[in-house]
């Protein structure tokens, strides 16, 4: 287990001046294979994990610990794969340099990409599906397609682990089911945390899960069960039902306090 440990959080407390305590008590372990879930209400602190792991959030207390073969080291490469509506397409760059610009500086501010590191962008892109499309612009490009593109920039460095947060948004159906395939190849080289609000698709993928709702529930295998669930969302109880390729989740009828009852149907 020590050897195969990257991440170690530990009684992690996160907030803002206006939010204290988004985080309370978060503990988790992350190994090399894994590919691990994260779940949870809106507001339940998923996004705040994630900047706290990637180091853009000072936690108030506890602890985020990285390591390499066993060892603690204090940088670790993380591949990040953001919300596709973070990302700004009428910017002028192409599809080569966005899966370029993953690559790490070596230790120049300024890098010059070398013939290699083209070949790289060549490998990637081969392999994700999107080689005809490297001379484009990311305008030019779906939802799906610029989904794959992001991926590869995640990986292109060979990262430890990616993050990926809520990448199957914006994106048909039929791209979802041949994007997650993708990260199931990518699972044998590289450990994956894929947060997703859409529970049924998280179980049918993922080898682990972990609801955060200000603190953590951790349930080893994806085989849950729907007191887990209930328990672990607390205030908004779901139910898994099976749809199609992927099996998808409804969020039942619940009371928010000062709101009136309502559901919400999340069929995807």
């Amino acid at each position: 287990m020590q050897m195969n440990k990257l991440i170690d959080i530990n009684n992690l407390t996160v907030g803002y001046e206006n939010k204290p305590n988004v985080l309370k008590d978060v503990s988790l372990t992350i190994c090399k294979d894994d590919f691990l879930g994260i779940i949870g209400p809106n507001g339940g602190g998923k996004t705040t994990l994630l900047k706290a792991i990637l180091g853009l959030i000072k936690p108030q207390s506890g602890s985020v610990t990285f390591y390499d073969h066993g060892q603690k080291t204090p940088f670790l490469n993380i591949g990040y794969l953001p919300q596709i509506n973070q990302i700004d397409k009428k910017f002028p760059i192409s599809v080569s340099e966005v899966i370029l610009s993953g690559l790490k500086p070596s230790g120049h501010f300024f890098r010059r990409y070398a013939s290699k590191d083209k070949q790289k962008v060549k490998g990637v892109a081969e392999r994700l599906g999107v080689e005809q499309l490297l001379s484009r612009s990311i305008g030019e490009l779906s939802g799906g397609q610029l989904q794959r593109v992001l991926l590869g920039r995640a990986i292109i460095d060979s990262p430890k682990l990616i993050i990926l947060d809520e990448p199957s948004t914006y994106v048909d159906k039929l791209f979802e089911t041949n994007f997650y395939k993708l990260l199931g190849d990518i699972n044998k080289d590289i450990a994956i945390m894929l947060v997703s609000h859409d529970v049924g698709t998280i179980i049918s993928l993922v080898k682990n899960i972990a609801c955060v709702n200000q603190g953590l529930h951790y349930h080893s295998g994806s085989n849950i069960s729907q007191e887990w669930l209930n328990n672990a969302y607390e205030s908004c109880p779901i139910e898994i039902l099976g749809h199609g390729a992927l099996p998808h989740r409804v969020l039942l009828q619940h009371d928010h306090p000062d709101t009136e009852p309502h559901s919400h149907d999340e069929m995807r």
